[in-house]
Parts: structure tokens; C-alpha cells; sequence
């Protein structure tokens, strides 16, 4: 099974993901632009947007995590003040949710999206890299190579119909077993580094600004030197 996609590299290096032209259903807001790393069984999906210009819609068709990777995106809901994003900010756009987006010519984000969804209130939820992190639980002892690290988060999102949760988590240093991944996963890192092993021994290391997503169930192993620091999504699908 596929293990860990690369959406993103901070440094400009090609990624060796395929991505294909799709749009996420029929009233996708970014339908013409979007491009799909992964689309899941269970609703999920995840790749990147490369947009310019402003659109509107009357009610976002679906839950979406972006974080802007490149140039600038502006997010204006009814009775708030435009939400502006730069390179490493993100947000969780809610369904339902009447918005206008902005971007300067050639802005860039990697995105994680869920389709339907009905328990988050419509509106726009920033991601924070500052969170207010508290502790959380570490990766079970059966898993770990070494010493229980110390893991801290901040949930800022979460829709139960989709099991869809967003937020800001960290980490001491850590190694783990490669096993099946338990949930889908997207990662944009905001400090350190890790090292993902998949079972034939090969690794693939990802930096601070690099994006990924990791399938439920593919095999992959973690291993991390430094402070971790990440914005993500989980979700696992439904029995």
C-alpha cells in the first residue's frame, strides 16, 4: 500500500506524487484548479490548489484544511474580518459556509477535505503555529522504540459526521515501529524534522514547510531527533 504522499516540499523540489485534475463533486468552488493526490473510500482526500484571482460561494460544499504553501489567500465570511494567509497559515473551512477567497497571482495550497459533514457550524477556523498546547496522548508503548515522548495538541475543529478533527500538535522526540497508520492523515510540519520508514527499509524525510498525507492502514514508522511541531487532520472512516 502506498505509504506517505508528499504534497509539498519548502525547498521547491519536485514532489514524486502523482496528482490528477479533479474536481471534489460538482459545485467544488476550485473544480477547474484542484489537484488530487489522494481520494479515499471513506470520503478523503487530499493534494494541492495552485489559484489566482477571487471567487464567491453562497455555501462551501464541503470540509477543508489548506495551508498555504505559496503566496498570499484571503478568506472573507459575513460579519468577520478577512482571515489573511500567508506561507505556513492555515484554516478549516466548515460546510455550509458562505465565503469569498482571494489570492495574489500564483498563491499555492495543500488541502484535506472531507466530503458531507453537518455537525460544525459554518465559518472559518484558523490554524494556529502559537496554539495554546496541552497534553495529549503519546503513541501507545507497544509501538515505541525508546523512551515515551512528551506530546501536547490544541484541537481548533472537529465534525463528528465525518469524524474530521484539525488542529496544532507537538512533540519531543520519538521513534516508533513501522505498523498500519490508524487513521488518515495530513501533516504540514511548522519545526523539525522527521524520518517515515516504510517496511522494505527505504525512509523518506520531510522538513519544517513540507506537506504530506498518510492513507489509514499504510505501513509507515516515525522517527524524529528534534522538537516536532505540525499543523493536521485526522479522520478515520467509518465502519
Amino acid at each position: 500500500m502506498t505509504a506517505a504522499l508528499l504534497l509539498h516540499r519548502a525547498d521547491g523540489a519536485v514532489v514524486s506524487t502523482p496528482f490528477r485534475r479533479a474536481a471534489l463533486g460538482g459545485d467544488d468552488p476550485f473544480a477547474a484548479v484542484r489537484e488530487v493526490a489522494w481520494a479515499g473510500p471513506d470520503r478523503i482526500s487530499a493534494g494541492r490548489v495552485t489559484f489566482s484571482g477571487r471567487l464567491d460561494t453562497p455555501s462551501y460544499p464541503h470540509i477543508e484544511t489548506l495551508v498555504v504553501v505559496e503566496g498570499e489567500l484571503t478568506l472573507a465570511t459575513d460579519g468577520a474580518a478577512p482571515l489573511v494567509l500567508a506561507a505556513n497559515a492555515g484554516a478549516v473551512i466548515a460546510p455550509g459556509t458562505r465565503l469569498r477567497i482571494e489570492a495574489k497571482a500564483g498563491a499555492r495550497f495543500v488541502y484535506c477535505a472531507a466530503a458531507g459533514g453537518d455537525s460544525a457550524a459554518p465559518g472559518v477556523t484558523p490554524l494556529r503555529a502559537d496554539a495554546d498546547l496541552k497534553p495529549s496522548s503519546p503513541p501507545p508503548a507497544e509501538a515505541l522504540l525508546g523512551p515515551t515522548p512528551a506530546c501536547r495538541s490544541d484541537n481548533v475543529f472537529t465534525d463528528e459526521a465525518t469524524r474530521y478533527r484539525a488542529g496544532t500538535w507537538d512533540s519531543t522526540p520519538y521513534r516508533r515501529i513501522v505498523r498500519a497508520h490508524r487513521l488518515n492523515e495530513f501533516m504540514h510540519l511548522l519545526a523539525g524534522g522527521v524520518r517515515f520508514a516504510s517496511p522494505d527499509g527505504s525512509v523518506m524525510s520531510a522538513r519544517a514547510g513540507d506537506a504530506l498525507f498518510v492513507p489509514e492502514g499504510a505501513p509507515i514508522g516515525w522517527e524524529s531527533t528534534e522538537h516536532v511541531a505540525k499543523f493536521y487532520v485526522v479522520q478515520s472512516a467509518k465502519a
